[in-house]
């Protein structure tokens, strides 16, 4: 397990970890020395992901929960204590569409879904592993946000919305830690080869988009203790981070 970034002795928790950027960001952990807490729905997807982070040489804990029971996000970070007594690596990465629509059209079960999900369960997620993040010397939480946020493009509002909230609570968390260990970026991923991506553009040639495997070799570093930001926004382009506040 040969990597730049060296994270033995790490504890890691990925969201969304069954697939997509989720599932290679948590395996790229793995192979750079973390113990990664995968956490999604799917327990096929979390479970193929054990299996290729124990052939890469690495391990894993798998938690399967839906990120809608906030009781379990709660029981969470107490559940991490007891274990580990630490958080080091926080990437919250799990989200959903909802739908392509005009507001106006839009169901409210289907907003309000997708502003419990990318938004309510991120706040809460915070408020049950902050604790444990600033236990750690060298704590680091990554947000995964969207170029959506500044776009805004027609029939994408709930899914804007929330990527928008997700980017203040963020930058509010990072200034909140700003003299401790932790430091917090958000995330923008760019267009990517996921199943998210195909929802949203069912018309586009999905091999012109970058694979989740090269955003998640481009996001490893910002885990790593050479990663000293607090409160930016970066975003990838072209298989490398480029700070968008500069």
């Amino acid at each position: 397990m040969t990597t730049e970034v060296d994270l033995k002795g790490r504890i890691a928790l990925v969201t969304g970890a069954s697939r997509g950027i989720g599932y290679f960001t948590a395996l790229e952990l793995a192979k750079a020395g973390a113990h990664v807490i995968a956490c999604a729905r799917t327990v096929g997807g979390l479970e193929e992901l054990d299996d290729a982070i124990k052939a890469a040489g690495g391990s894993a804990t798998l938690v399967p929960f839906d990120l809608a029971d906030m009781a379990a996000i709660d029981a969470l970070g107490g559940s991490i204590f007891e274990r580990w007594g630490k958080l080091d690596i926080l990437v919250a990465n799990a989200g959903v569409l909802g739908v392509i629509s005009p507001l106006a059209h839009v169901e409210a079960k289907v907003f309000e879904k997708v502003m419990t999900i990318n938004v309510t369960a991120t706040w809460r997620l915070i408020r049950s592993l902050e604790p444990l993040l600033t236990k750690s010397d060298q704590g680091r939480a990554l947000i995964l946000s969207s170029g959506a946020v500044r776009k805004c493009r027609p029939f994408w509002g709930p899914y804007s919305m929330s990527k928008a909230a997700v980017e203040a609570l963020a930058r509010t968390w990072a200034a909140e830690t700003q003299r401790l260990p932790l430091r917090v970026i958000a995330i923008d991923p760019g267009a990517t080869r996921t199943a998210m991506r195909a929802q949203a553009m069912p018309g586009e040639d999905p091999d012109t988009l970058p694979h989740p495997s090269d955003i998640a070799r481009s996001l490893l570093p910002l885990a790593g203790p050479n990663q000293k930001d607090t409160g930016k926004l970066f975003i990838v382009r072209e298989n490398r981070m480029v700070d968008y506040d500069h």
